[in-house]
């Protein structure tokens, strides 16, 4: 490369106190010909502040103002556009420079690399000139020092995420993570908050407003004012380690006042990405697991979490030792596949928790994808219309209650969902369930078998009631018997499956309402 070119420096003046720039960034502020700063509408730059006991007489000073610093724009490319722009004009206004052999020292608040603005200018001008790069000290590390908690000890592992991500998103990944820093807070503050809410860390969480200057404030995120936060800000949550709750201490409590909660939850039908953000949150918080063997196996429990694996044939008990574990204090979550509250173990808690021993506990229910939902949408939409949901189990209820609600279904027209076909020990059911199909509304009628949808071995078979093999139908599956309106459309792309919401000659929308 030619001697002639001047040299990009891009400098880390670390989080804000001009004493934690390092020594190499002050000396080359000190010597650059040239010093850039970004600054917003206003003019004023914070890292301009922050050089400014390095700065010396007669160096060359560019300012390098943002078009927007917020999201509303004329910019026919949006906000995104107009930065784009910006970025390029303002990089070709330090290559004027460098190609006049001046070096260039562009001042970054924390370090360079770490969402920086700098980053832009480096994309532009790396590969023309030379480029050397200063790390400073960045804002999730001053933040955690203004906290003066350790932050991450052991295997534990740091997660940083911009306030900027939506809610849900912001949840998934705090129950993922250990250790968190959450910036770009501002105006998303009040999402963040909520975020670490309904993920069970907001009391080990600490609100961080301008680290390392005079002006830094720390709090519990509990109390901060959401409409008084600025972007300067960062949300802090320590590893488990040595996680220390930011909420104020409550009253001490005797042990027979001690009380804790049962959270009922539903995994999703077999695929982790169908259990939701707030299941795996009760999860994460929970003090003890309760449930049947198999659904355990899908949940990864912390080491300091206990698990009370069961028979699937014991609901009532289980729901018992839930509620008594929470009745001495622990926040228990009780473990379902699918929906916890659809043949599952939402209604047994409930019920037992009538129960005047156990009636003072806490219970929630926290939804979950149904294995219905599931394997609908693996074959399009055979739920488009009404439909009755249906268990053929009789060990709960005579097998006539359940052959009644099954002609009842036909004979109203209904799509009827069919969960627990059959088992080892119910082998006759699914034929019996077939023949009265055919008797009902013919051998024509459509009937989807998903088998293990979500899971590792998923597979679903479209077929008719005249076709159907019970033989093939097990209690991993679930049967979808369609109405008259249910059809099988054969496209280029795949076969599917819907029911129309049109009935007869009705037409759709507001005009065929109530």
């Amino acid at each position: 490369m030619s001697g002639s070119l001047g040299t990009l420096w891009g400098v880390g003046l670390g989080p804000g106190d001009s004493e934690l720039v390092t020594v190499k960034a002050a000396r080359v502020i000190g010597e650059a010909d040239v010093v850039a700063y970004h600054c917003a509408q206003h003019g004023n730059s914070i890292a301009l502040g922050v050089a400014q006991p390095y700065l010396r007489d007669g160096q060359t000073r560019e300012e390098l103002r943002y078009p927007v610093t917020t999201e509303t724009t004329d910019h026919p490319g949006g906000y995104r556009g107009a930065l784009d722009d910006f970025y390029t004009v303002a990089a070709e206004r330090l290559a004027v420079h460098l190609r006049a052999g001046r070096s260039v020292a562009l001042l970054a608040e924390g370090d360079p690399l770490f969402y920086s603005s700098f980053m832009h200018m480096h994309k532009r001008l790396v590969a023309e000139f030379p480029v050397e790069i200063i790390p400073g000290v960045t804002s999730p590390s001053a933040s955690v020092a203004a906290v003066g908690l350790p932050w991450v000890e052991a295997d534990e592992t740091t997660t940083v995420l911009p306030g900027t991500l939506p809610r849900d998103e912001l949840v998934r990944r705090l129950v993922d993570a250990d250790a968190v820093a959450i910036m770009k807070l501002g105006r998303t503050f009040a999402t963040v908050r909520e975020a670490l809410e309904i993920a069970g860390v907001a009391d080990r969480a600490w609100y961080v407003e301008r680290a390392s200057t005079d002006r830094q404030r720390v709090l519990p995120v509990s109390e901060v004012d959401a409409d008084s936060v600025p972007y300067f800000s960062m949300v802090v949550v320590p590893g488990p380690l040595n996680a220390v709750t930011s909420a104020p201490a409550a009253e001490p409590r005797s042990e027979s006042d001690r009380v804790g909660e049962v959270v009922v939850v539903g995994l999703g039908p077999g695929a982790g990405r169908w259990t939701t953000p707030e299941v795996s949150a009760e999860l994460a918080r929970a003090t003890d697991l309760v449930g049947y063997t198999t659904y355990l196996r899908r949940v990864t429990p912390t080491p300091s979490q206990r698990v009370h694996a069961s028979d699937n044939k014991v609901e009532s008990e289980r729901a018992c030792m839930a509620l008594d574990l929470a009745a001495r204090g622990a926040r228990v979550a009780v473990v379902s596949s699918g929906d916890p509250g659809v043949f599952a173990m939402a209604s047994a808690v409930v019920e037992m928790s009538a129960d005047p021993v156990w009636s003072h506990v806490p219970v929630r229910v926290v939804p979950g994808v149904t294995a219905a939902n599931a394997v609908a949408a693996a074959v399009g939409a055979p739920l488009g219309h009404d439909f009755a949901v249906v268990s053929l189990s009789d060990r709960l209820k005579p097998w006539e209650t359940i052959a009644a609600r099954v002609r009842a279904a036909l004979a109203a027209d209904l799509v009827l969902a069919v969960y627990n076909p059959g088992s080892r020990d119910r082998t006759w059911q699914v034929e019996a369930l077939r023949d009265m199909v055919v008797e009902s509304v013919g051998a024509d009628r459509v009937i989807v078998l998903g088998r293990d949808v979500g899971g590792p071995t998923e597979s679903t078979t479209i077929t008719t009631a005249g076709d159907l093999d019970p033989a093939v139908v097990d209690m991993r599956t679930l049967l979808i018997i369609g109405s008259s309106t249910t059809q099988v459309v054969q496209r280029s792309a795949g076969t599917a499956v819907f029911t129309s919401r049109r009935y007869g000659d009705r037409p759709e929308g507001p005009a065929a309402g109530v």
